[in-house]
């Protein structure tokens, strides 16, 4: 080992590497907090969830909107005005319109349960919740066919008058239908699609055919 006594280390080269651990810098979102914002902040950004979702609808395609962020807000507002609308009578009547709007309630969520079953039953990947948020929001464009009908029938209940309802009816109903199939379609298996539009199908045919033959009191 005599050689190594010749070796000498330059006081001048750099020591390459560091020994202290580096800190993570924390970023502003994460320290963000639901709890922290004022409840106007919180109100409005439901909102625009909603009425982006109501604007997927309205323009549907192939998107995991609805399915990412899924709520029953909008599905309940579209149902309670739809029901609104389809129970009907005067304000005088006997007939306070209670029965009306408790069935169409109970059909268009029971559906939609029914619905979500079997698809999950089929072998489904979206989440219960998911199915429900899907087929609420999709009675968007039957609400806005329910509205119309209501408008055309205070002109009167001719022949006139039902060729256009039926025309509104018919065209936002496949608008409902393809909607829905374009957000859930994609989420079964192959050889089992069919089975999954099918009762879409009866679902939206059934709400359709309520708002088609409604007639105010």
């Amino acid at each position: 080992f005599a050689g190594l006594a010749d070796v000498s280390i330059s006081e001048d080269i750099p020591v390459e590497g560091e020994i202290t651990v580096p800190v993570g810098s924390h970023s502003p979102d994460e320290d963000y907090s639901t709890l922290d914002e004022p409840v106007r902040d919180t109100i409005m950004r439901d909102l625009k969830a909603v009425g982006k979702k109501f604007v997927h609808v309205m323009y549907p395609k192939k998107s995991s909107a609805l399915l990412r962020d899924w709520d029953l807000w909008g599905p309940l507002v579209l149902c309670v005005s739809l029901a609104l609308m389809l129970q009907g009578g005067s304000a005088d009547s006997k007939d306070d319109g209670g029965p009306q709007f408790a069935e169409v309630f109970v059909i268009i969520w029971f559906g939609a349960v029914v619905i979500t079953l079997n698809s999950k039953l089929l072998g489904g990947t979206i989440s219960f919740f998911q199915s429900l948020c899907v087929l609420g929001y999709c009675v968007l464009p039957l609400t806005v066919a329910m509205l119309v009908c209501r408008l055309v029938l205070l002109a009167g209940s001719g022949t006139i008058s039902f060729v256009i309802r039926l025309i509104v009816v018919v065209a936002m109903f496949a608008w409902s239908t393809l909607a829905s199939t374009a957000f859930l379609a994609d989420s079964q298996p192959p050889n089992r699609k069919a089975l999954v539009v099918y009762p879409i199908f009866l679902f939206y045919f059934v709400i359709s055919w309520m708002i088609l033959t409604f007639t105010p009191q």
